[in-house]
């Protein structure tokens, strides 16, 4: 006779018959899901403050938007050494309670009318710093409550609550900036990390934290041996390299957009924000492929192909004119097959890197990662709203976009272009041990 514990692993993690009925993974999904809210109104609600109410130019904007990245750079390597030390449920509960404290006295601030460009760019750093905290956290935590068998499923579970929220949070945000007033979305943000906090908290299960003999390693030699196991595995190696360039080409052709949109096309804030949520839909079905495709047609094909489809699509944006329907129903197409796109290479990706990874590693893999990846985001900020002031908008783009594409090449010429329908569980691994 089965024991009451039988769809429970040895380790204590869900198996993946009652992972949906798993309390804790849902406390998960549904924190997950309101933290990103918050991030995605606010990703939104600040610039279009800084640019709408607060009249920034494009390089005022370009180095707001780089402050808010700065974090990445300075911090990643740092985070991902304590992270893999600490249980994830507590980085996220802290987090996201300083993330609705940061945003709620902007919102004050804003509503006093004292929320000048320096108070700005201070918020838009504290919410980074506690960022770069929680999605450090949240790319470790899957790994700790479900097992290696559920991680392409848990992962395509987590994304797709990202996708929903890159659909309401900009549609929101920019709805809110248009019709009410910037600080009462940044109110909005605030209610949705307090949300993701009380949800997060409710994880009771405890997590298997790896255990260290001895005494513990100094934070700078856990950094290098996090750096050490990336740079030494072909697979993550090159989804370092593919991602720098992704995330500093998108950086600053972000920052050109987001001028783009209202002062060359004339478009309102929320239609601005309309447009970026059309990311959500297509990052939705991107998540829902992600649990299939891989398996059908082997993980390299689907890597590639996704990125060559969802970076490719801002190509045609510099081509549109005016704020006609039409124009407007091409940004959302855009959006839609870039949010697809990026869906699919994201879910596929974050398999990889679990997989091939030992559970002690998991934090400071995926904090190098984050570092060597999108580190460089501020400086493509910068260079975004350089771009846009010295060669206009519109061959900003253009440019831009064009770059994004290196980030496929890339992957093209790598070993991660030949990976089957099977994950393995190591790919291109050399030992750290055998120093």
């Amino acid at each position: 006779m089965p024991s009451a514990s039988s769809n429970v692993s040895d380790s204590g993690r869900p198996t993946p018959s009652n992972l949906w009925r798993n309390g804790d993974f849902r406390s998960l999904w549904v924190g997950q899901t309101a933290s990103q809210l918050g991030e995605q109104t606010s990703l939104l609600v600040l610039p279009l403050f800084a640019v709408l109410t607060l009249d920034a130019g494009a390089g005022q904007l370009g180095v707001l938007r780089a402050v808010g990245q700065a974090p990445i750079l300075l911090l990643s390597l740092f985070v991902g050494a304590w992270v893999d030390r600490w249980r994830t449920r507590t980085v996220m509960v802290l987090s996201d309670a300083g993330r609705a404290l940061a945003l709620g006295a902007a919102a004050l601030a804003g509503l006093l009318g004292l929320l000048g460009l320096p108070a700005l760019f201070a918020v838009v750093f504290a919410v980074g710093v506690l960022s770069v905290f929680f999605d450090v956290a949240y790319q470790s935590s899957l790994v700790r409550l479900v097992g290696r068998d559920q991680l392409v499923r848990g992962n395509s579970a987590l994304e797709g609550s990202r996708s929903a929220a890159q659909t309401g949070g900009p549609a929101l945000g920019g709805a809110l900036v248009s019709w009410l007033s910037a600080p009462v979305a940044a109110a909005a943000g605030a209610l949705f990390f307090a949300l993701s906090f009380l949800s997060i908290r409710g994880i009771r299960r405890g997590e298997s934290i790896p255990e260290h003999s001895g005494r513990s390693p100094r934070t700078g030699r856990r950094i290098q041996e996090g750096l050490r196991f990336v740079v030494r595995d072909t697979s993550l190696r090159t989804v370092c390299l593919a991602s720098a360039a992704f995330q500093f080409s998108f950086a600053a052709l972000m920052t050109v957009y987001l001028l783009f949109l209202p002062r060359e096309l004339h478009l309102s804030g929320a239609v601005v924000g309309l447009c970026l949520a059309a990311t959500g839909p297509g990052a939705l079905l991107g998540s829902l492929l992600a649990a299939r495709l891989p398996g059908r047609f082997g993980h390299g094909v689907v890597l590639v192909s996704a990125a060559v489809l969802g970076d490719g699509a801002f190509l045609w944006v510099p081509v549109l004119h005016g704020s006609s329907g039409v124009t407007v129903a091409a940004l959302l197409s855009v959006g839609f097959v870039f949010g697809a796109g990026g869906q699919l290479v994201n879910v596929t990706v974050m398999a990889v890197r679990q997989a091939v990874t030992p559970d002690g590693m998991q934090g400071r893999v995926a904090a190098t990662i984050t570092f060597v990846g999108m580190g460089l985001t501020p400086l493509g900020s910068l260079l975004g709203g350089y771009l846009a002031q010295e060669w206009g908008l519109r061959t900003s783009l253009l440019v831009t976009a064009a770059g994004m594409m290196l980030s496929p090449a890339l992957m093209a010429l790598s070993p991660l272009a030949q990976l089957g329908r099977t994950l393995p569980a190591h790919v291109g691994h050399t030992d750290l041990a055998s120093d």
